[in-house]
């Protein structure tokens, strides 16, 4: 047996939904403006874990311009029916505008896991979190949660809609019926159909996602209910013990293993010492489930039954156990995710893998050019784009941050001709909450480095007229036109960025960089994670290149 430590996906890799074809594990996540769209990583053995191209990655499948922070691609659904893969996802275009909410969800199929994907086939719009359901008749039905827009408070999750798709057809069938309309603990969402020795299973995220965050469990012997829900419901949670590491703990979806066994996969967070920010995200965790009576129960190491997150699972595996700190992520997912440093060059497209950028993919084709690899080989090359706050049209390239402490540091040539361009690292949660280490123009000093950051107020709410605020460092004056050295430090609640001009002597900036203020909390309710990268800004001609040569990431 191996000892497998929470979480097992760590950094921004929220509302899990996992499946097991052929004795292979699948995990599809939530990835909102970040494009490409889902995230889904593959292991054999829940140990290791690797990256598979998502498949949300042309315009013809996701379009997203324009979309707002949190928006674009949430709790999509991975199934297995017919040979072939069933990916169901929402792509929100608003969700915060007073009570309103705009959730179009759409289906595409692959008879393999990398695709390639069919067109998008547009279900419904009445809420999100949509998945679907195989039933051993050969029936398929989409179920997902309604938004009611006419009600206050947590009664807008007003129950969950189940209707029957036709695969020939290619569009819903018959009327939807509600089937179950959720527990006291409120916002009844992210739903999950399963089926086992008679009973149908509704396995549902409740209690919003923060703190309260929850798994309900409910079952019925006929599809259409009435469902009873779990007699020590929830499932799963991490309210009201505050002594756990595993914060969050909700929205999830099971599989059973080859060998018998039933996994539960959730998402959870873990905040800053002394806070309740989690600059991390919402990060996936997994448990054992035990059945009892029907009904199905947390195990917890030491074999009790309980429902909280367990520090860790142990599977069938004889591997050694994982190194490193035991509350630290598996970064990404891949089997060498214990290695202290990833070094990223651009002479292969490898480094795709772990890298997104905004709301377009990276080599777009009926947009404008952002980003080549083969303008100038072996380097990363960035056209400027729109300003930092832009919800259109960025250059920016970044990767999760999945470690409390890190160093992210990158190799940038960049001659700028006026203010209005701008190249360098950012290290960002939003449009909102970001701060960026620019390579720029001063008409007066020439090439200058600066920082410049965006940062919100306390309870910041955006739909609600607030303002982020604009700040800058001093403006250091940078020596010819050679290469610069640019590096950001998180250690904790404290972080900094540091420059070279020769890439052996850093100087440190004298600029406050605060973790907790890139944080699901800090600037109100957002829903991704920290994220740290490389970007180009031309406000004047969307043309001004920058070179990157590397991109280094080391755990600290």
């Amino acid at each position: 047996m191996a000892k497998v430590y929470n979480p097992i996906l760590s950094g921004f890799h929220a509302d899990p939904s996992i499946l097991c074809v052929n004795g292979e594990y699948f995990i599809a996540n939530s990835t909102f403006e970040w494009y490409p769209g889902v995230e889904i990583h593959r292991s054999k053995d829940l140990v290791h874990w690797s990256s598979v191209p998502s498949p949300l990655s042309e315009d013809r499948l996701l379009n997203m311009a324009g979309a707002y922070e949190s928006c674009g691609i949430w709790a999509p659904c991975l199934s297995y029916s017919d040979g072939k893969f069933w990916l169901i996802y929402t792509n929100v275009r608003s969700w915060n505008k007073g009570p309103w909410k705009d959730t179009p969800n759409f289906l595409v199929t692959a008879e393999s896991i990398e695709g390639p994907w069919s067109d998008p086939v547009f279900l419904n719009a009445s809420g999100f979190d949509p998945s679907m359901f195989h039933d051993d008749d050969g029936r398929h039905w989409l179920i997902n949660m309604e938004w009611d827009y006419r009600k206050k408070g947590p009664n807008q999750f007003s129950g969950l809609l189940l209707q029957e798709y036709s695969a020939s057809k290619k569009h819903l069938i018959g009327k939807p019926r509600k089937i179950f309309t959720g527990t006291d603990i409120g916002c009844l969402e992210g739903p999950h159909l399963y089926k086992r020795n008679g009973y149908y299973y509704i396995v549902a995220a409740e209690g919003g996602t923060g703190y309260e965050h929850a798994v309900t469990c409910a079952r019925s012997k006929d599809l259409f209910g009435p469902y009873e829900v779990h007699p020590e419901n929830p499932l799963i949670s991490s309210y009201g013990y505050d002594d756990l590491k595993i914060k969050k703990a909700g929205h999830g979806s099971w599989c059973d293993s080859p060998e018998g066994r039933t996994y539960l996969v959730y998402l959870c967070g873990r905040p800053l010492s002394g806070t309740l920010n989690c600059p991390l995200g919402r990060e996936t965790s997994f448990a054992e489930l035990t059945w009892k009576d029907d009904w199905p129960y947390v195990m917890q190491p030491d074999g009790s039954l309980q429902n909280t997150p367990p520090e860790y699972v142990e599977v069938p595996i004889e591997v050694t156990t994982l190194p490193g700190e035991r509350d630290s992520a598996l970064e990404g997912g891949k089997a060498d995710d214990y290695c202290k440093v990833t070094r990223y060059d651009f002479s292969k497209r490898d480094f795709l893998l772990d890298f997104k950028t905004l709301r377009f993919p990276m080599f777009a084709k009926k947009q404008r050019k952002r980003f080549s690899l083969d303008d100038n080989p072996g380097f990363l090359r960035i056209f400027g784009g729109q300003s930092f706050v832009s919800n259109f049209d960025q250059s920016l390239i970044a990767r999760r941050q999945t470690d409390f402490a890190f160093e992210a540091e990158t190799k940038v040539y960049y001659n700028p001709e006026n203010f209005q361009q701008l190249a360098g690292l950012s290290y960002r949660y939003d449009e909102d909450s970001q701060y960026n280490l620019c390579i720029t123009y001063d008409e007066q000093l020439g090439r200058i480095l600066q920082v410049q950051a965006f940062l919100p107020p306390v309870n910041y709410n955006p739909y609600a007229g607030s303002v982020s605020s604009y700040s800058e460092g001093m403006k250091i004056q940078l020596k010819g036109e050679g290469p610069v050295w640019l590096k950001v430090t998180v250690d904790n609640h404290k972080a900094w960025f540091s420059y070279s001009e020769d890439g052996t002597l850093w100087r440190k900036l004298r600029f406050e960089v605060n973790p907790d203020k890139v944080s699901d909390e800090f600037g109100g309710l957002g829903f991704t994670g920290a994220f740290v990268g490389m970007f180009a800004v031309d406000m004047e001609t969307y043309s001004k290149y920058a070179d990157f040569e590397y991109f280094k990431y080391t755990k600290n």
